[in-house]
């Protein structure tokens, strides 16, 4: 069932993944078939949700469309969106999904999923396209289940109506499991505006000079604390810096983070190069917070 539909204009719409992530910090060598000291958080996760929630805090109207089950842990997630601001459009049914983020001491994360009913996601409606700027959706949305059949036709409707699209390449283990080639025809066939990826993703896929041709405005390849590559579709690759920061202890939701804030930039009219500084400082924000929380 939809729960509802905003009218909102301009709004940035995500599809995918809402799921419990459960956050292991492990606070030294693990002790196989012992005990290791860790700290274990309970929080919102998914791409996909990740960025609305990253949207509508930056005060962008914003928008999720998935899946969820009908369970408790649900209810609960669903809550937090609406508290968050995000317009929720989701049909019940199943199990929600968990992953587990086992993050180590540098910061960088591994994580373990069951999207469970994330995957089931069938039967689109064109209104939940209605008063979309963008529709932003995780590499993850186009693999396996029903949702990639949705997520893609969704994309096809976004491209009809003039609605920029964003992918994100989102995993290399996901691109090496599904085929590097078949992961870049896939993306060159959606003809997405906009293809965000990070170092290792755009490696996987062949480099620089192989991914900047499947998208048809931008590609963005992220770096970390380097500086991102901005590569425009018609014109010379630019480099952009990462602003200062304070200390690292985790990254989980940096990468969405960075989309939203480009993507919020991108619909105000900013240039590739500014857009990606805002996605730089919408990062920080992210990490700033699950880092202090960690």
């Amino acid at each position: 069932m939809v729960r509802r539909v905003g009218k909102l204009l301009g709004v940035i719409g995500t599809v995918g993944d809402l799921v419990e992530d459960i956050a292991v910090r492990i606070l030294g060598p693990v002790n196989v078939a012992s005990d290791t000291p860790s700290h274990i958080d309970r929080r919102r996760g998914g791409s996909a949700a990740n960025t609305a929630v990253a949207v509508a805090r930056t005060g962008h109207p914003a928008r999720f469309i998935g899946q969820i089950g009908v369970d408790p842990i649900g209810d609960a997630l669903i809550a937090v969106l609406e508290r968050e601001g995000v317009d929720v459009v989701v049909r019940r049914q199943g199990r929600t999904g968990t992953i587990v983020v086992l993050v180590d001491e540098r910061g960088e994360r591994t994580m373990l999923t069951d999207r469970a009913a994330c995957a089931d996601l069938d039967r689109p409606e064109q209104r939940w396209l209605d008063g979309l700027h963008s529709l932003h959706v995780p590499l993850y949305s186009l693999i396996g289940g029903e949702l990639a059949t949705t997520a893609a036709t969704l994309i096809e409707w976004a491209h009809d109506r003039g609605i920029t699209v964003s992918i994100d390449a989102s995993s290399a283990a996901v691109i090496e499991a599904n085929g590097i080639d078949h992961v870049r025809d896939l993306i060159h066939a959606l003809r997405p505006t906009v293809l965000l990826c990070n170092e290792l993703e755009a490696e996987v896929l062949g480099g620089r000079d192989a991914v900047a041709p499947l998208a048809g405005a931008v590609t963005v390849v992220k770096q970390g604390a380097e500086p991102a590559w901005v590569l425009p579709h018609d014109g010379e690759p630019i480099s952009v810096a990462v602003p200062d920061g304070g200390p690292v202890r985790d990254t989980t939701g940096a990468g969405d983070a960075f989309a939203a804030g480009f993507l919020v930039a991108l619909s105000q009219g900013t240039a590739f190069d500014d857009a990606a500084m805002a996605g730089h400082r919408a990062a920080r924000v992210a990490i700033d917070r699950v880092s202090g929380a960690a």
